[in-house]
This record gives C-alpha cells, structure tokens and sequence, in this order.
C-alpha cells in the first residue's frame, strides 16, 4: 500500500472547474492508495469558489478547505495548504485542469527512484507565445535562484516527500517561493513528461507583466544576483572612467589640449549617474524586502476552514 498522499490545489476563481477537479482526483487516488486528502486553498476568490469547496467537503470527508482573507497568491497559498497536511507525500496541482490528475501516478513512479522531488513537465504547453516567453524567462531566473539544473523542468505539478518541507518549517515571509524553499531541504530533483491540456474556462490568472513582477520578485527575494550584477557593472564603469581619463591626459600631452566638447563631457556624466541610479535601485529593492521582513507581515492568514481538526490559528502557524 501506498503511503497516505495529500493533494494541494491553490484556487482562485475557479467554480467551474472544481467538481470535475475532485472526481478525476478521487478516481485517480482511489487506484493509488486507500488514505490520501485533497486540500483547497481558496485565495480569496471573486466567484463562488468557497461555496464549492464547502459542498464538496460536506460531501466527501477526505476533501478540506482553507480559505485565505485576502488574496496572497498561488506560493503563498500553497505553503499554507503544505503545512497543514498529513501526507507522507505531498501533489500540488493547479485548479484549472490543464495538468491531468491522471498524471499523478507518473510522478509516484519517479519518486520512488530514490527522488525527493519530481516535477511534471509539459509535453508541450497550451500558452500564448507571450506567455511562453516569460515563462522561460521566470524559469531562467528560477535556476539562478535555485541554483539547479532542475529549474528548467519546474512547473505548478509536482510532487515531494513530506519531509523536505521540515527545511522551512521556521521560513515567515510574505514573499513566498516554493521551488527555492524545496531546494533547502534536497538536491535530489527530477521530472517527468506529462500531457497539458487546454485550459477550459476563463483565462491564466498569470499575464505576461505578473509573470515579469513575478521574476523580478524572485531575483531581489532568493538571490544575490541582482547585487553581484550591480557590482560588475559598477567595475566596469570604473575601468571605463579610468579609460577616458588616460585618453584625456594622453590626448593633452601628445596634442596640447584638453578635449574639447560639452557633449563627450555630458555622455560620460550620464552613464556614470545611470550606473549608479542603478545600483541604487537593486539596493533598495534589497533593503524593501528587508523592511517587509522585519514588519513580521504574514504569508497568509486564514479565515475559514472545512474538513479540517486544526483551529485556524494551528493552520496559520
């Protein structure tokens, strides 16, 4: 027999998607092993999305709910749903059924090699070229921060041993990144194809500028990047300037005058001060994240749950 699995679905306005979600789940699980749970993080939803949850865990005593006051985000959402589980093994999936809950078995099977984490990546993905493109970008700034071959597989779909989640147990954040949190408790990753179907209804909550914001976050939240990048552009406008200035003396020893010009004067001028806004820019994106940090702002803060023996503060902590 399996070990006990638990699912984690972060939802936001998906109504129409949950009832199919849950029974391909239940199926699919039912084949797998007799003791799994299915949790929902509803992250303060615009439709009837809770109303959903609760009819379903009223009806089917391995569904639990978890909805969040305000809305925090998928990452956010997740952690809160991962903490709260009992799973020896945790499946996060996404509530608009594009990745296939039939999949899952695919993951279990690799896990099983010996992995800690495995990832289900799209055979190919039903997104906009737009969508695709920050997506790559997202991922090319995920590896930096994870620093892991891995990161090019990464996707909402994966599945982990409960484990691992004891590496940021103590993490208190309201920036929030699951891929790079795993990567404190294991180096063991890997993936598998999955299928990756179209979504059904609505459209992706992640647009190209969230997905930008989303990169950006992951830079200045997870990585020294951003600061090692500032400082080489800091060393190499310092050379630059050290350049011009043996380009003036040479110029006024071997011509007898200075270099004349406003303009050649004003470039200079110019790119030293865009260097140095710069750098000043990713430095304050640092010390931002080290204000929200020490204002204590949680990762989530709940406001129901169903299903569930936890108090609501029990979840939260």
């Amino acid at each position: 027999m399996m070990d006990r699995i638990s699912v984690i679905i972060p939802v936001y306005n998906s109504e129409g998607s949950l009832v199919e979600l849950c029974d391909r789940l239940i199926k699919t699980l039912d084949a797998i092993t007799d003791d799994f749970e299915i949790i929902m993080v509803e992250d303060c939803s615009q439709d009837r999305s809770w109303e959903v949850i609760t009819k379903l865990a009223g009806e089917n005593p391995g569904i639990k709910g978890i909805q969040l006051f305000r809305n925090f985000g998928q990452h956010n959402a997740l952690l809160c749903g991962i903490r709260c589980c009992r799973g020896d093994i945790i499946v996060t999936i996404d509530d608009d059924l594009q990745h296939p809950p039939e999949e899952i078995p695919k993951l279990l099977d690799e896990l099983s090699k010996g992995f800690d984490v495995v990832y289900g990546t799209p055979l190919q993905e039903q997104h906009g070229i737009f969508r695709d493109m920050a997506s790559r970008l997202t991922k090319l700034v995920l590896q930096a921060a994870m620093k892991s071959e891995a990161a090019r597989n990464v996707s909402a779909f994966r599945a982990f041993r409960s484990p691992v989640k004891n590496a940021f147990v103590g993490y208190h954040n309201p920036f929030v990144l699951i891929d790079v949190l795993l990567t404190w408790g294991t180096t063991r990753f890997s993936s598998v194809e999955v299928s990756h179907e179209p979504r059904r209804d609505g459209v992706s909550n992640y647009s190209f500028s969230k997905l930008i914001i989303h990169a950006i976050n992951m830079m200045t939240g997870f990585s020294t990047l951003p600061l090692q990048l500032s400082s080489y552009i800091g060393f190499f406008f310092t050379l630059f300037g050290i350049g011009v200035l043996f380009y003036v003396i040479g110029r006024y020893f071997i011509e007898g005058g200075s270099v004349p010009g406003f303009p050649f004067l004003a470039s200079v001028i110019a790119i030293f001060s865009g260097a140095q806004l710069f750098a000043l820019g990713i430095i304050g994106e640092y010390l931002a994240r080290m204000h929200f940090r020490s204002m204590g702002r949680p990762s989530h803060v709940v406001r129901n749950t169903v299903g569930l023996d936890d108090t609501k503060e029990d979840v939260t902590q």
